[in-house]
């Protein structure tokens, strides 16, 4: 008992550092989803707080479980320290505590910094100095730190080629809002269906979801796509349209009565050299177009 009771105080310390390194992931990986959505007014901060405080507790569970075991024994071989579990002990513990340190600099400094990289670079950080390079997953290591290029380069095209979408089929249109409307089935189906794919294929082996195969996931997550894409249908978009109309029949009318107001118009060339009218409406307008890019997101 004696020899377990002596690195108890590693385990204290590591249960605060996992509350430090929490609070580093709020200011610095969570705040990044805030960025596009707080920033074009489609949530408040109150609420991206709210879904953020439900939505990162689900993601943890239903899906984080694979990387978990990743950061546990697929970046070091855990047989390294069969001998010493004391050393692994200590080092996970400092990885903990480097990793909340960085993320509270670089928030502080105003970085974006992905918290799952500093863990990557701790974990092996610790090793080479307690063993070198014995029992480091070198293949492993390689394919992340591959995906560090290859995430932001596919995540750039694939934004490319939705603005691209939504710019001639929405934007362009002589009714975008109207348009903008029929497409939010389509933008919310869609990502909800690959949500559901992502929990659902290899997911949790705590949940027996990993047991759930490949065409039993891929049905779930169309049929919940689907599913959402009605109810976005019959529900969400008319509320939306009339929410909208509602508030710039009110504006009209308050501009009217004001002798003109905030309303107007503007003519731009984008660089294909199409005319482009741009007009100013109301929050909740914008608001409304907002709701598609809240769901690609």
């Amino acid at each position: 008992m004696g020899e377990l009771t002596q690195f108890t105080w590693l385990l204290v310390v590591g249960f605060v550092l996992a509350f430090a390194l929490a609070f580093g992931i709020g200011a610095n990986d969570v705040a990044n989803s805030f960025g596009t959505s707080v920033g074009s007014k489609v949530l408040t901060m109150k609420q991206a707080c709210i879904l953020a405080s439900i939505f990162e507790l689900a993601g943890a569970v239903l899906v984080g479980g694979k990387v978990s075991d990743t950061v546990r024994k697929g970046i070091v071989d855990p047989d390294t320290y069969a001998g010493e579990p004391e050393v692994l002990m200590a080092g996970q513990v400092s990885a903990l505590g480097a990793t909340a340190v960085w993320l509270v600099l670089a928030s502080f400094f105003k970085l974006p910094v992905s918290g799952t990289h500093s863990v990557v670079g701790a974990v092996l950080g610790f090793t080479l100095v307690a063993h070198q390079a014995h029992g480091v997953h070198w293949v492993t290591l390689a394919k992340i730190a591959g995906s560090w290029v290859i995430s932001p380069l596919l995540s750039g095209i694939v934004t490319v080629a939705l603005y691209l979408a939504i710019r001639k089929w929405i934007l362009l249109r002589g009714d975008s809002f109207k348009q903008g409307l029929r497409a939010l089935p389509l933008f919310y189906g869609s990502t909800l269906a690959v949500n559901l794919f992502s929990v659902f294929f290899n997911g949790s082996s705590t949940l027996k979801f990993d047991e759930i195969p490949w065409w039993g996931s891929l049905i779930i997550a169309v049929g919940g796509g689907l599913l959402c894409g009605v109810l976005v249908h019959f529900f969400m978009v008319p509320w939306m349209d009339r929410k909208v109309s509602q508030e710039q029949t009110a504006l009209t009318a308050s501009a009217d009565g004001g002798g003109g107001g905030n309303d107007y118009s503007a003519v731009a060339s984008d660089g294909d050299g199409d005319s482009i009218g741009r007009r100013r409406r109301s929050s909740s307008s914008s608001s409304a177009a907002g709701a598609g890019g809240l769901a690609i997101g």
